[in-house]
């Protein structure tokens, strides 16, 4: 007993999005597998057969040709995941970011994930480097600048410095 594979038909703007997703060197190859399969169903081509040139399995190849024909292109997307609930908050996020902004413990000249960890007490140094991450921050690249209330100052550094050269 033979099933009816899913027709599929293809307008100009699909065809040129489908076709942007296999010539993008940033395309996930996950989406450019799923392309392939919507553009080979548009030509005709059977299950089994675009299952054998992609090197994949005929049941991968009926579920994305069933998500396009009922969803069009943004059924070739991931769905929604039931994953792991965020634990951490806005409120976490900027309590993190406070700790940061003051001074590091006693006896440590910077701070490191571990230690904001321990200074927060309920916070996991993972979040903590996640944060971090998230806002771009290196701890051991920060720089500060020194400006000296000396009015004399100038004719000192100048004086120094010519006396090294």
């Amino acid at each position: 007993m033979s099933r009816a594979a899913v027709k599929i038909e293809l307008s100009a703007e699909e065809t040129d999005e489908l076709n942007r997703w296999l010539k993008s060197g940033k395309t996930e190859q996950r989406k450019v597998e799923r392309a392939k399969i919507v553009l080979r169903s548009a030509e005709g081509k059977t299950t089994h057969q675009i299952a054998r040139e992609l090197g994949t399995r005929p049941s991968r190849v009926s579920k994305w040709r069933k998500r396009f024909a009922t969803l069009r292109l943004p059924g070739l997307e991931d769905e929604q995941r039931s994953g792991r609930r965020v634990k951490n908050d806005e409120s976490v996020e900027r309590r993190i970011l406070d700790q940061l902004a003051g001074a590091p413990p006693q006896g440590f000249a910077r701070w490191n994930g571990r230690l904001v960890a321990e200074a927060l007490g309920d916070v996991s140094d993972d979040a903590v480097w996640r944060v971090m991450r998230k806002h771009d921050l290196h701890l051991d690249r920060r720089q500060s600048w020194c400006m000296s209330t000396d009015p004399e100052f100038s004719r000192k550094a100048s004086e120094i410095c010519w006396s090294l050269s």
